[in-house]
C-alpha cells in the first residue's frame, strides 16, 4: 500500500455529476439487434425499456487527449485518481423502482460512494462503489443502481478455481455466443473505449488476457433479460458479480432457476465454471 494514499483516494467520496438523455428508439433498436432480442416488435416509444439496456445512453465522449492509455478517461476527474494500471467493471446491484420509457427524457445522478482496499492473490486492489440514479422529470426515481469498479496493477489475470457445479436441473439454460462483431457493436452502442474488447494486441501484450474480452456489463444485460423471460414478470431488483473473465470463442451458458418471486442466474464457460452469477427478485 506503499504507492497508494488511500485517505487521499477518500477525497473523492462525495463527488457527483448528473445528466439528461432521451431514451430513444432508434439506439434501443440497435442494442436488439445485438443480442437479438426475441420481440424486437416492442422496441418503441412508450414502451419498458429493457433491464440494464440504460447503460446505452447518458454517454461521456472525451477527446483523444484526455484518454488513459487504456481507451478509459484518465484518471483524477468524476472517478478517484488509483495509481493501479488496470480497470474492470466488477459488479452491482439495482432496484427498479418505476420502467423507464422509451422516448423519455430521463436525468441520470452520479455520486462516489465508497472507496476501498482489499489484498488480491496478484497485489493490491482498489473497489470504488459510485451509486446512480435514474429519474424522470416530474422527480419520480426509476433505478437506483451501486456499481463497483476494481482497479488491480498491470498483470496477468490471475484465473481462480470458479465453481463447476452444473445447473439445477430444474433450471431453464439458454446459449449465449458474442462473436467479434458483437463486441464491436456493444462498444460502439456504449461508446465504450476499454481496448480489452477490441484489441488483440493491446489484450494480450499489455493486460495478458488470451483473446478479446467479453463485456462484462453485456453479459450482465443478456443474464437480466434472460431472468425476465423466464420469470414472466419484470425485474425488481437485480445484482451480479463478475467471477472470471470470458473471452471471445467462449460460448456462455445462461441458466435461471425460478423459485417464486426469485430467480438465481448464472452464465458459465465451456469447462463448467461461472464467470458471472446473479440474483434478480420479480415485481
Amino acid at each position: 500500500m506503499s504507492a497508494i494514499d488511500l485517505a487521499y483516494l477518500r477525497t473523492w467520496i462525495g463527488r457527483s455529476r448528473s445528466d439528461e438523455d432521451v431514451i430513444g428508439a432508434r439506439h434501443a433498436r440497435l442494442m436488439a439487434a445485438t443480442v437479438d432480442h426475441p420481440d424486437p416488435g416492442r422496441i418503441r416509444d412508450g414502451e419498458a425499456l429493457p433491464p440494464l439496456w440504460h447503460w446505452l445512453y447518458f454517454l461521456e465522449g472525451l477527446p483523444p487527449g484526455e484518454l488513459g492509455r487504456d481507451g478509459h478517461p484518465a484518471r483524477g476527474g468524476f472517478l478517484p485518481p488509483v495509481p493501479l494500471a488496470n480497470r474492470m467493471w466488477a459488479g452491482g446491484r439495482l432496484t427498479f423502482v418505476a420502467p423507464v420509457p422509451i422516448g423519455a427524457r430521463v436525468r441520470k445522478t452520479s455520486g462516489v460512494l465508497a472507496v476501498d482496499h482489499k489484498a488480491g492473490r496478484a497485489g493490491d486492489l482498489i473497489f470504488v462503489t459510485v451509486l446512480h440514479e435514474l429519474v424522470a422529470l416530474s422527480g419520480a426515481l426509476l433505478i437506483s443502481e451501486e456499481q463497483d469498479i476494481v482497479y488491480k496493477d498491470a498483470s496477468p489475470p490471475a484465473i481462480a478455481a470458479g465453481s463447476s457445479e452444473p445447473p439445477r436441473p430444474d433450471a431453464r439454460c439458454r446459449l449465449f455466443t458474442p462473436t467479434s462483431t458483437t463486441l464491436f457493436r456493444y462498444s460502439a452502442l456504449t461508446f465504450n473505449g476499454h481496448r480489452i474488447h477490441y484489441d488483440q494486441d493491446y489484450c494480450r501484450n499489455v493486460e495478458g488476457y488470451a483473446n478479446l474480452v467479453i463485456h462484462g456489463p453485456l453479459t450482465a444485460t443478456v443474464l437480466a433479460g434472460f431472468a425476465a423471460e423466464a420469470g414472466g414478470r419484470a425485474l425488481r431488483e437485480f445484482s451480479y458479480r463478475g467471477l472470471r473473465p470470458a473471452l471471445l470463442g467462449d460460448c456462455l451458458t445462461l441458466s435461471a432457476s425460478v423459485d417464486g418471486d426469485r430467480a438465481a442466474l448464472a452464465a458459465r464457460l465451456g469447462d463448467g465454471s461461472v464467470c458471472m452469477q446473479a440474483d434478480a427478485r420479480f415485481a
